[in-house]
């Protein structure tokens, strides 16, 4: 049977992967359907960094095929900030509230046209039998807006500042079909999809 496990807990995440996975012939499982205990605790100054361990971590516990992701987002006028940190950009757990507000006021009198960010994500693909992990990156560009929409999504307080020119639309308002579109996940997936083939035999 050709088994690959998604190293998340994020019920979104999992359903967006699956939904992503579901024309090949793999049985993809969550870490809450195999009953997976064990928390990772994420350290590292880049998301491939953290995605790596990541699936190092989850591929050693289990000793099954793993998926796995890290990601945030990135604003150019802040250095890149918060990137990796997102949420805990402010030295702690942040709510969702906080980051909103901590957000608009560090890009406080920053024309629209500077306020230019990107959502990234970093998944990392490995195989118990190898050393080696498989990276790949995706990205959506955007702008941060100078106030939030009305939609907040409870634990993604960004999306609701993240104003995406090619659909003319805030992150937080767009569509599960439109989503699947432009999906950072999906780009990412898009090239570990030959890999994962190869590895499974599927032709």
């Amino acid at each position: 049977m050709r088994i690959l496990l998604l190293g998340t807990k994020n019920e979104g995440k999992v359903k967006e992967y699956k939904f992503l996975l579901k024309s090949l012939p793999i049985r993809v499982f969550s870490l809450k359907e195999i009953n997976f205990k064990e928390d990772f605790v994420e350290k590292g100054k880049t998301f491939e960094e953290i995605a790596k361990k990541k699936a190092l971590f989850f591929s050693k516990k289990t000793n099954l095929p793993v998926l796995v992701d890290d990601g945030g987002i990135e604003i150019e006028a802040l250095g890149g900030e918060p990137g990796p940190k997102s949420r805990r950009w402010l030295g702690y757990t942040a709510s969702d509230k906080e980051l909103i507000e901590y957000t608009l006021k560090k890009l406080e009198g920053v024309p629209f046209w500077k306020r230019k960010a990107k959502l990234c994500a970093v998944l990392a693909l490995k195989f118990p039998e190898e050393k080696k992990v498989y990276l790949a990156r995706g990205e959506i560009q955007g702008f941060i807006l100078k106030n939030p929409s009305k939609k907040i999504i409870p634990g993604y307080p960004f999306r609701s500042l993240f104003y995406i020119p090619k659909l003319k639309k805030v992150y937080s308002e767009i569509s599960e079909k439109e989503l699947r579109k432009i999906s950072h996940r999906k780009k990412a997936l898009e090239k570990l999809l030959p890999i994962i083939k190869e590895k499974f035999g599927i032709i």
